[in-house]
């Protein structure tokens, strides 16, 4: 069971000044939380190695492991034996519960060591970002594709809003993205948030497979704008339909027309714009 006893939870209280045309006025606000998670990989006969940095909101942190090895198409569905977060004496108090070993079956899908040296990084801006060539940052991972029924429009235009009721951590600081994964009828299985709009994507996916379920299903919906890097990780996992309330960019849309992965934007309760699917 994750604890977040010593460090942070996924917000934090500070206190500010609030300058309108009537004056200033101090009170307290909340923040959301962006610390460093260290993403170990370990499998029988290999010691744990780190394979990636990122930032993200503390919370779901196995979850964020999980799925990122899937997206990165280092782990497969259902290779994932345990994880756990590293117990090293040497780790420093920022280090503590910052760092997370996954432990797989067997040798991983892919060599850990070319893509994900042990200088890798991300940041919580962008999951393409540092990856080793340009020629990698393009490369998708196809997973098997959800083979059940799209949404229509009408429940496009409601996910959003639906989406919306689900961000508890929003209401709170208004600082972090949001992820959900939901049915064509609009039900929603697992929604997650964090300051990195990839992050809430890897938890979604992560949820999914450390609770022995697939990760495929009929919609993906993101708080924010489609970028390639979004598509990518819902190409990776099968998912039917990407459903966004901002805009996709040139190259997502192009990879969601060649994978067969349906893609809405601008979507709101009265609005909503198909982009391939």
């Amino acid at each position: 069971m994750e604890s977040r006893e010593r460090r942070p939870g996924p917000s934090v209280r500070t206190r500010i000044e609030e300058v309108t045309g009537e004056g200033v006025s101090g009170r307290e606000d909340r923040l959301a939380t962006e610390e460093p998670l260290e993403i170990r990989l370990a499998w029988p006969g290999s010691a744990a190695r780190r394979v990636w940095v990122t930032m993200r909101t503390p919370g779901h942190d196995f979850e964020l492991a999980a799925g990122w090895l899937l997206h990165e198409g280092v782990a497969g569905v259902g290779q994932v034996a345990g994880v756990a977060y590293c117990t090293d004496e040497d780790l420093t108090p920022e280090q503590e519960l910052n760092v997370v070993t996954v432990t797989l079956d067997g040798p991983p899908m892919g060599d850990p060591g070319h893509r994900h040296v042990a200088q890798s990084s991300g940041s919580s801006a962008c999951g393409v970002c540092g990856k080793d060539s340009i020629a990698e940052a393009l490369t998708v991972r196809h997973g098997q594709r959800w083979a059940g029924p799209a949404p229509d429009p009408g429940v496009v235009r409601r996910l959003p809003g639906l989406l919306r009721d689900q961000q508890p951590l929003f209401a709170r600081t208004g600082g972090v993205h949001a992820a959900g994964l939901f049915t064509a009828d609009g039900d929603a299985l697992v929604v997650r948030e964090d300051v990195g709009r990839h992050n809430a994507v890897d938890k979604v996916t992560g949820a999914r497979l450390l609770a022995g379920a697939s990760p495929a299903e009929a919609c993906l919906v993101v708080s924010g704008r489609a970028g390639f890097e979004l598509v990518q990780k819902a190409v990776a996992t099968g998912v039917g339909t990407l459903v966004a309330v901002g805009a996709p960019t040139s190259l997502a849309a192009g990879l969601a027309s060649r994978a067969g992965l349906g893609l809405y934007g601008f979507t709101t309760e009265d609005r909503t714009v198909r982009y391939s699917g």
